[in-house]
């Protein structure tokens, strides 16, 4: 998917913003009044965000939509634990003292103290939700251990000490060398299981229909019982049992609210999946969810992306409500349209060709509430489903989260451009079309990009021939699609891109300044590269850089003793770039796993640390910082004296600590 985090990070921004002006982002509060900022703090900037459209909805519409939200925050705690297992017992300590200190909250370690506390809220856990560090506190033992005294909140043993000491330092390890699955926190396996315990336990299940492979182990986690490994299941009458059987009661009264018949019947299938952990019943329901095109509503529900599983099996708990934004939905139609036109002109080889690319459908969206994996940290643009077979037989659905775009568009600029783009040029076209075409690009990657090749018949899953390395190729592939396509004059034949060569050069000089150098600053001097979409934009970045050399493609540049990268042939890295795709589809159709560790090793892992120094440098006198979430809106049901439901209000919380704090005490 990603689901661009990507990520940020993290869609058709230029477009939202010219296009969207004309539509009512101001319905509930005057446009100039809002405030989309709300606070920063350590590596974190805090947002808003508005619903447009909200009150154009339905009485049951809006149910709906509430309903929905309620599901999606009912299993919130879920991410906390999965994400590491002593989590929920720190975060309800910590929020318990927050909550009930009366002592001097002035004092630098009070102030280190809160925001090791909203650290906690934005990232579901005790790891950094970017780099996977375990983030450590500006406070001390003894600090704590009195807060602890002062407010009789018990916190002790290892969930006390692995706040203070190197224990569980990574949440998903991605370098094999320190164990894939023991050098991992996060909390979907037992402490005493192994990489190759996990191998050994899927390699003995038989799979009933191979053409049709159900997303193994997406919904359990596996643990050694009576010296045996079995799944234990996220299922009503399992594990998170009170939690899913809360979800349950939302879907199940969104369902009587549902738009459509095939929404319903969509809403029953999720139900039934969340009552039997049946991963069959989930394929059953992700092809009803991808067909049901109609209606203004639609969500994301489940236990969906495995990025932090380093066995690439598991789901993490992820929730999005979302509501149609018609006008730009049909703007952009054009792209899912043309699906087999992009498939027929790639790069990649015909062997690996879709004949028939089916069922994709393209909408920008406007969210109306988050959680999970979703939140605060969002996505800006999600593919699903993931199961190949699906995509290939029934399609998928793309969208572009618009009001999210336009909330980080409208929080202000960090004036980083001026100082690592090289060239006067270079900043007036990225002022002019950067943001569009790097939006466009994320529309490419994630509507054509994901949507795109085939897997040989016979190969397995990319989570098993490809194992950990399958997701950051998996993303490199979509990037390149995007790439590849964004000078294309298929573009403005379409209608969606107002310049094949401006919007070109625009995206290719972001790409490789982002890929080689920016995005340094989302990481410690000294670390190698694990975030799957980290390795993505370095390993594509890299690799045409080393293959342009002899053409000088993309020649590296000293200026004022800084490091630039400046691109001198826009067509030949494109070439470059279809080169590049149709090698590593060649290596998802074919399950090559040794190519593709080679690439990620090679190209997308390691960091020149002498570089890497000098972007940080560079950096430290920026404020803004390199990472953003949000807050969301709260639904406010309005009942009559008879307790139903008459409308339901949107209301901006006070805080993000409020709204963290409420959402600890309601769910």
């Amino acid at each position: 998917m990603q689901t661009i985090r990507t990520t940020k990070i993290l869609i058709l921004l230029f477009f939202i913003f010219s296009l969207l002006s004309c539509t009512n982002l101001s319905e509930n509060e005057n446009e100039n009044k809002f405030s989309y900022f709300s606070e920063q703090f350590a590596d974190l900037k805090i947002l808003r965000y508005q619903i447009p459209g909200f009150d154009e909805l339905s009485l049951d519409q809006k149910k709906l939509v509430y309903y929905l939200s309620q599901a999606g925050l009912a299993g919130r705690d879920i991410m906390y634990d999965q994400n590491y297992r002593h989590n929920l017992k720190i975060r309800k300590a910590l929020e318990n003292i927050y909550s009930n200190y009366n002592g001097d909250k002035s004092s630098d370690e009070w102030k280190k103290f809160e925001i090791y506390l909203k650290r906690i809220w934005f990232s579901n856990g005790i790891h950094h939700h970017y780099s996977n560090d375990k983030f450590k506190p500006g406070f001390s033992t003894n600090y704590l251990k009195e807060l602890l005294s002062e407010t009789n909140t018990n916190l002790e043993n290892e969930s006390f000490e692995v706040i203070f000491n190197t224990k569980d330092i990574k949440k998903v390890n991605l370098d094999a060398s320190k164990g894939l699955v023991k050098g991992s926190a996060v909390n979907f396996y037992g402490t005493d299981i192994t990489e190759a315990d996990v191998d050994d336990f899927y390699s003995k299940i038989k799979v009933p229909n191979s053409k049709k492979p159900i997303s193994l182990g997406l919904n359990s986690k596996l643990v050694r019982e009576n010296g045996k490994i079995v799944e234990k299941i996220w299922k009503l009458g399992g594990m998170y049992s009170k939690e899913i059987k809360n979800i349950m009661y939302w879907l199940t009264k969104a369902k009587k609210v549902a738009e459509n018949e095939k929404q319903k019947h969509a809403f029953e299938l999720l139900i039934k999946y969340y009552e039997t952990g049946d991963l069959e019943v989930w394929d059953d329901y992700n092809i009803a969810w991808v067909e049901t095109t109609e209606g203004d509503v639609d969500y994301i529900n489940g236990f969906i992306e495995v990025y932090n599983d380093p066995k690439g099996y598991r789901g993490s708990y992820e929730s999005v409500v979302q509501i149609k934004d018609f006008e730009m939905s049909k703007k952009m139609t054009a792209l899912s349209e043309n699906a087999q036109w992009f498939e027929d002109n790639s790069s990649i080889m015909d062997a690996h060709k879709k004949n028939n690319v089916v069922g994709i459908s393209y909408n920008t969206v406007n969210v109306a509430g988050e959680a999970g994996d979703a939140s605060p940290s969002t996505p800006i643009g999600i593919n699903l489903p993931n199961a190949n077979w699906i995509r290939v037989e029934h399609g998928s659905k793309s969208i572009s989260l618009g009001n999210i775009l336009y909330a980080y568009g409208n929080s202000g600029s960090s004036g980083r451009l001026d100082e690592f783009a090289y060239s006067d040029k270079e900043i007036e076209l990225e002022k002019k079309y950067g943001e569009q075409a790097d939006n466009l690009h994320t529309a490419l990657h994630e509507v054509i990009g994901h949507a795109s090749g085939l897997i040989n018949e016979g190969v397995g899953t990319p989570k098993e021939t490809l194992k950990s390395y399958a997701s950051a190729l998996e993303e490199g592939r979509a990037d390149l699609v995007g790439l590849y396509y964004l000078p294309d004059e298929k573009l403005v034949e379409i209608g969606i891109s107002p310049s094949a060569e401006d919007m070109g050069r625009a995206s290719y000089d972001g790409y490789i300044r982002n890929g080689l150098i920016t995005q340094l600053i989302r990481i410690k001097l000294g670390n190698d590269i694990e975030e799957s979409h980290m390795r993505n934009r370095q390993l594509v970045s890299a690799w045409a850089y080393e293959k342009g050399l002899n053409d000088n493609v993309i020649e590296k540049i000293t200026k004022d003793n800084k490091t630039y990268y400046v691109i001198n042939d826009y067509k030949k890295l494109r070439v470059l770039f279809g080169d590049l795709l149709r090698e590593i589809q060649r290596i998802k159709s074919e399950g090559d796993y040794e190519a593709g560790k080679n690439l990620i090793e090679n190209y997308g892992v390691k960091v020149d640390q002498e570089l890497h120094k000098e972007v940080l440098e560079r950096n430290s006198k920026f404020t803004s910082a390199p990472y953003s979430g949000f807050i969301n809106p709260k639904l406010i049901p309005v009942k009559n004296d008879e307790g139903n439901i008459i409308d339901i209000k949107v209301q901006q919380p006070k805080s993000f600590s409020s709204q963290m704090l409420s959402y600890s005490k309601n769910y």
